[in-house]
């Protein structure tokens, strides 16, 4: 029986909180600590974090694992660990093969070399040999896009050039093992589905890889396994669709509402408090004005932010993203696109986007990237705020929708020309609105 790549056995992880730097003690010192063991257990006790407790399972040759979880679960711990960065306070680990980390893209670079200078440079940081390097260099440059700018200092590059480089030198690793902790995320829209596009590559040629993502997407597209780590502890192990629905379970239990101010919330901040602007509160309502995470294709669905202004904003603009968690961002809008610019904001405000007819076909759905913005600066930023669902039926369905057909249920005005004349409504239906006939209850889903 061929034995695993990876084994991770009863790994748990330490740390201590709220320590101050050692003083340096005496012989005298050591001993008085020595003899006092009830004192420093007590002590201990106080100031101990397990970041992970107790992890067990096993990674076969080939495999790509998803590791999920909320921010402070535990997931870059493990994979600090697993790169031999970071040593577990208990447990053991087994890797058979040569391991390539990439846990924070650009580390590395140097901001006074050039570009080519910091493709060698990162690239035998990472482990690849001068050889290795000079093979793959015009592919490296090429998938970067910057080969205009490889004789230029990284310094003069823009952020986005940046990760690009640096995700780009990384990407061509040719490792057993590859272990990734959030770096789908970087760069432009089209970059992050090039990077997709690279990671299942890796993927499909039989290498190894375990990476964390928030991107349930790229979890269920790219992985054959999932965990999901839950406060330090390994709470699931197994296919990455189980793995994805049962995290996503979970949090739908908010009930289409999250507090984003206090320790119970899960969403992933990113903003800078001194912008003197909050996200506090995310939440969708129904028709009735019900709070709610599920809805039937059709219905009336009204997603809700309350915001906190500390300081008067002159004007700012509100945007968001409504991402699959199996198809990748289907929806982005701001605040312009319907021509509302909300000026002069100070206090707690609550702004209010409606949609008549949610045309989202049956499936799981996390709000994300919600942002306040002015022309100058990005004053709040959170991911991952609020997770829902489309389920199947409601009274605009005239038939079964499959959750793997399509992404958005668009009806279209129909007509049927013959002989140079045209009829209007001609799918048979009562009405052209794309409103069910009520009478028509035999063709009715989910009623």
């Amino acid at each position: 029986m061929t034995k695993p790549v990876i084994e991770i056995q009863n790994i748990s992880k330490r740390y201590r909180i709220g320590a101050g730097k050692e003083p340096y003690l005496s012989l005298r010192d050591e001993i008085a600590k020595w003899l006092s063991p009830a004192a420093m257990r007590a002590r201990r006790a106080q100031t101990e974090l397990w970041a992970l407790k107790d992890v067990n399972f096993d990674v076969s040759e080939g495999e790509a694992v998803g590791v999920i979880g909320r921010n402070g679960a535990g997931k870059s711990t493990l994979l600090k660990i697993l790169s031999k960065i970071t040593p577990p306070t208990e447990g053991r680990i087994v890797m058979r093969g040569r391991v390539a980390s990439l846990l924070e893209v650009g580390t590395g670079f140097h901001p006074e070399l050039t570009g080519r200078e910091n493709i060698y440079l990162n690239g035998a940081i990472l482990g690849m040999s001068c050889k290795e390097i000079a093979r793959k260099f015009d592919d490296i440059a090429a998938f970067a896009e910057v080969e205009r700018f490889l004789d230029t200092p990284v310094k003069r590059y823009s952020s986005g050039m940046y990760v690009r480089l640096a995700f780009a030198v990384a990407a061509h690793l040719e490792p057993e093992i590859l272990v990734v902790d959030e770096v789908l995320a970087v760069g432009d829209m089209e970059f992050q589905k090039k990077c997709l596009g690279k990671m299942g590559e890796v993927a499909r040629s039989g290498r190894t890889v375990l990476f964390v993502s928030h991107n349930m997407a790229a979890i269920s597209q790219l992985c054959s396994k999932g965990a999901i780590i839950d406060h330090g502890r390994l709470d699931y192990f197994g296919s990455a669709q189980d793995a994805v629905k049962r995290y996503m379970a979970a949090i739908s239990q908010r009930n289409g509402s999250i507090d984003l101010i206090g320790p119970t919330s899960n969403a992933d901040e990113t903003s800078d408090e001194n912008t003197g602007v909050r996200f506090r509160r995310v939440f969708l309502t129904n028709a009735s004005g019900d709070v709610c995470d599920t809805f039937f294709i059709g219905d009336e669905a009204c997603l809700c932010f309350d915001v906190e202004f500390t300081k008067r904003v002159k004007a700012a603009q509100i945007g968001f993203i409504i991402r699959s968690v199996t198809s990748g961002n289907i929806y982005h809008c701001v605040t312009r696109d319907a021509g509302f610019h909300p000026t002069d904001l100070f206090g707690k405000i609550t702004f209010k986007a409606t949609f008549p007819r949610l045309a989202l076909y049956p499936g799981q759905y996390v709000l994300t990237d919600l942002s306040i913005d002015t022309p100058t600066e990005t004053l709040e930023f959170i991911q991952n705020a609020l997770y829902f669902q489309v389920a199947e039926g409601g009274p605009q369905v005239y038939r079964r929708l499959s959750s793997h057909a399509a992404v958005v249920h668009e009806v279209p005005n129909w007509r049927l020309e013959r002989d140079g004349f045209h009829v209007e409504g001609s799918s048979g239906l009562q009405e052209t609105s794309g409103v069910a006939d009520p009478e028509r209850s035999d063709v009715r889903v989910g009623i």
